[in-house]
């Protein structure tokens, strides 16, 4: 599976430039039935904290609760008890174009690796297909989760982080809020991405995406 090339951008820049790459849910193993990607703008890469934080400590609606960051560790697998869904992880990178690149394995989710690692200050995410050749796949419930579900990330190190639903939003491709989605936060947040809206069976094509906004709340 294809890697990005670390890039030094400034946290806001590299959101900015990335708001200019935008895939489509079709592309990658787009086959005869209609199967999509978890296609969306690629987050900025990973980069040394700011100074200062983009957002008070505690405040704004993607706070649900609080935990001490974590060191960056590799993410091994992801749970999501209300779907029923537990998941390895896929790397996941950037495209030569600069768009994410998404799970070969539908049944798999994938982690960014440029970007923060889950439990890592910071917004890490995480991306999986809805459907594919027409059968669900691993994020096909992800638009029917709610403030205060739970998603559980085990870690190489040995840790698990236990993230709190903040929101559930879906956005349209075209207007993909990149800077809403990926910007510097205080504390380590989780982002589940995944296609939504309605599928284009001629065009291979799902024209949103849905994001699942969540904090650190704990870790065993």
């Amino acid at each position: 599976m294809s890697r990005s090339v670390r890039r030094a951008f400034a946290p806001v820049a590299a959101a900015v430039t990335a708001a200019l790459l935008l895939t489509a849910c079709a592309g990658a193993g787009a086959g005869e039935d209609g199967n999509d990607t978890a296609g969306s703008q690629a987050p900025p890469a990973r980069s040394a904290p700011s100074a200062e934080p983009s957002e008070e400590p505690g405040a704004g609606p993607d706070r649900a609760g609080s935990a001490t960051d974590l060191a960056r560790s590799v993410p091994q697998r992801v749970s999501i008890p209300s779907l029923g869904v537990s998941s390895e992880l896929e790397t996941l990178g950037q495209n030569k174009d600069g768009a994410m690149t998404t799970p070969e394995n539908p049944d798999l989710a994938g982690w960014y690796e440029p970007g923060p690692a889950p439990g890592s200050r910071g917004p890490a995410v995480i991306a999986g297909h809805v459907t594919w050749n027409g059968a669900d796949a691993v994020f096909k419930g992800l638009k029917t989760m709610k403030a205060g579900d739970t998603i559980e990330v085990a870690r190489e190190d040995g840790k698990t982080a236990t993230f709190t639903v903040d929101r559930v939003e879906e956005y349209p491709k075209k207007k993909f809020p990149t800077l809403e989605v990926y910007k510097n936060i205080d504390h380590a947040g989780l982002r589940l991405i995944t296609c939504g809206g309605e599928f284009d069976a001629d065009r291979h094509y799902y024209a949103n995406n849905v994001t699942v906004f969540a904090s650190m709340t704990g870790v065993a």
